[in-house]
């Protein structure tokens, strides 16, 4: 049988996984920006908050996004 490689949350449109948006922007995408913001524009800092987001369940990752994200 052949491997299937799953589709992180990570990697869908915002739109896809949480009703409450109409942005086809990637869910990595809309944290990455809402991390750049937050830290002023500082990539190095950005990085340091996005590197921990790759290793959590998709579950983790949209209880994330909903709690940082959700207007």
């Amino acid at each position: 049988m052949a491997d299937v490689e799953k589709t992180l949350v990570l990697d869908k449109p915002m739109n896809a996984v949480f009703d409450w948006s109409d942005s086809e922007t990637p869910v990595r995408d809309a944290l990455w920006d809402y991390y750049m913001e937050k830290n002023g524009k500082d990539t190095i800092k950005t990085e340091k908050e996005m590197k921990p987001v790759l290793d959590k369940s998709d579950d983790e990752v949209k209880a994330l996004v909903e709690s940082v994200l959700k207007k």
